[in-house]
């Protein structure tokens, strides 16, 4: 469905062209060479009060970026037509001392499931192609009080990753796939060679362009592993904040009880900058959950920056499941577990933090992992999800994420009025099987299937009682019991391997860039699955990421700047200047 300079339309490449060609206003005399390459939010900062570059400057570059790489990664679904316009306006407000705030001509990029008013929101899927909502996500208000240029939507797995089972990441009808800069091939075995990239990118978020340098950062969503994912598999930092401390309005849903938005980028400090610009000083009275944590003073959580934070803290390392297999009741065979690589990157990272002078626990228990009764082990009660768990399949599941969908995604097209291409999951759902020719459902739509089974008030109470549930084994018998009985910091897991369990309760999470392990099949896997003679993919990143317990952010920021300051470990895709 995509067309040249890989964007979803013409008329989106057109923008593009005519964007990069126009001459600028204020390029009067020659200044010393900025690149945008790498270039952190502080050194764009300090080159333009420096008057080495204009915010006109920065978009152009940018704009030159994605028009050499974009055929090659698939990473933007639209860019914004006034882009040129709003950096002039800013460089002018800038020439006349006005600084709006810490990102003032910054030019960043959102994940098209959050509502722009001059750019569609699509979500990803063709029956909301062109979708122009008619009020802007709250977030997107602060980030322009903070003198952002939005320059760019990122592509994203189809909304949000709750579409089918067995869909690749990064891929949606309306975008195609997404390919990883790290390794931006397809992948060539027979039994996935369908178009996918042979190393993923993560999601349902994408970290593509930040890690390609289109853009200073990006603003992802995640309901479990959203952000962290596609954080670690592009080498970038995710903060993955607590849920209500970033305004959900405006945001194309899953399910309310998890959802967040929060940054990406490149470095620890560009995550924390961007972080304050997202959230707000008082309440967003148009999400509850906002009221959950304290704000900052300033909104400023580069004062957090330490780099001796790792001395004395003490880090909890959870091993049953999350580091070494762990039993299941009910199950035949032990679940989780790193590889062999994988586990040589934690183990080094933890020698890493002793290091520093931080405390390892080593092991944490997690009660609720290791429970030998199946009611009170939370690996035996997972998410609902897939055609084997519809309505009558679904006792020993969690329901809150179809129920979630089914509630909170009809809320959403209900807030578009009359613009909403669709009015119910049930019409989307008809939709996308009169398109299927169009690509609409490649890998079917089991997910929203399942969801729209659920009856939102007859279904109430089971909701009611798994959410219950969910909080119980992953907070109350789970993180809160092990933080508790350790006094514990954060916690310390490989890439992802921790999301699901801190998404349940809303915990936040902050994902560092560390290692690689090799991209290759399980060892158990069938001899298919193996890469053809001669094809040489590339290692897949491991991150290293620090879960801490509800609206601990500042300390979380803290931890992970300080390993990051001492590792340093991220390197840039090998994608030339």
């Amino acid at each position: 469905m995509r067309a040249r300079f890989g964007f979803h339309s013409q008329a989106c490449a057109a923008t593009l062209a005519a964007l990069v060609v126009v001459p600028s206003a204020f390029a009067a005399e020659p200044r010393p060479p900025f690149s945008v390459v790498e270039a952190s939010i502080p050194e764009l900062r300090a080159a333009l009060e420096q008057k080495r570059v204009t915010s006109r400057d920065l978009v152009q570059q940018y704009l030159v970026r994605i028009a050499l790489h974009e055929d090659k990664l698939n990473a933007v679904l639209a860019v914004n037509p006034d882009a040129l316009a709003e950096a002039e306006q800013l460089d002018r407000e800038r020439a006349q001392g006005k600084l709006r705030g810490p990102l003032h001509g910054i030019p960043i990029a959102l994940k098209d499931n959050i509502h722009t008013i001059n750019m569609p929101t699509t979500g990803g899927a063709l029956a909301f192609d062109g979708l122009v909502p008619p009020y802007e996500a709250t977030l997107v208000g602060r980030l322009k009080a903070a003198g952002a240029i939005i320059l760019a939507k990122t592509v994203m797995t189809e909304l949000a990753n709750w579409v089918a089972t067995g869909m690749p990441t990064n891929y949606s009808g309306l975008g195609g796939y997404g390919f990883n800069p790290y390794d931006p091939r397809r992948d060539p075995r027979e039994a996935t060679f369908d178009g996918r990239p042979v190393l993923g990118t993560g999601g349902s978020s994408s970290g593509i362009g930040t890690a390609a340098s289109f853009w200073a950062a990006n603003v992802g969503t995640e309901t479990s592993g959203s952000i962290l994912s596609p954080a670690n598999q592009n080498m970038l930092v995710g903060i993955k904040p607590t849920v209500g401390r970033v305004s959900r309005h405006g945001i194309i849903p899953i399910t309310a009880d998890q959802d967040t938005a929060g940054p990406m980028a490149r470095t620890v400090a560009d995550a924390a900058i961007l972080l304050g610009a997202l959230e707000g000083d008082k309440p967003d009275p148009n999400d509850p959950a906002t009221s959950r944590c304290a704000t900052p003073a300033g909104r400023d959580y580069t004062k957090f920056l330490d780099p001796a934070a790792l001395k004395g803290a003490r880090i909890g390392i959870p091993r049953a499941y999350f580091y070494d297999k762990a039993s299941v009741p009910g199950a035949k065979e032990p679940r989780g577990g790193l590889n062999e690589a994988q586990l040589a990157v934690m183990t080094e990272a933890i020698e890493v933090l002793k290091r520093l002078g931080a405390v390892v626990v080593d092991p944490v228990v997690i009660p609720s992992i290791v429970a030998p009764e199946a009611e009170n082990n939370s690996l035996a009660f997972g998410v609902c999800s897939g055609l084997d768990d519809a309505k009558g399949q679904d006792a020993d599941c969690s329901i809150v994420f179809k129920y979630g969908m089914k509630r909170d995604f009809n809320a959403w097209l209900a807030s578009l009025g009359d613009k909403a291409p669709v009015k119910t999951l049930t019409e989307l759902r008809q939709w996308n099987v009169a398109h299927q020719k169009a690509g609409a459902i490649k890998y079917g739509q089991a997910l929203l299937d399942i969801s729209d089974e659920m009856d939102v008030r007859m279904d109430r109470a089971r909701y009611e009682a798994d959410r219950a549930k969910d909080l119980r084994l992953s907070a109350t018998e789970g993180l809160d019991a092990a933080f508790a009985a350790h006094q514990l910091d954060a916690m310390l897991f490989a890439g992802t391997f921790g999301a699901g369990i801190a998404a349940k309760p809303g915990y936040p999470t902050v994902i560092v860039p560390f290692g690689t392990a090799p991209n290759a099949p399980p060892a158990n896997a069938p001899a298919s699955a193996a890469f053809p003679a001669g094809f040489d993919p590339k290692p897949s990143p491991v991150g290293v990421s620090f879960t801490g317990l509800a609206c601990s952010e500042p300390r979380l920021i803290a931890l992970a700047y300080a390993f990051e300051q001492a590792t340093k470990r991220r390197v840039p895709p090998p994608l030339g200047r």
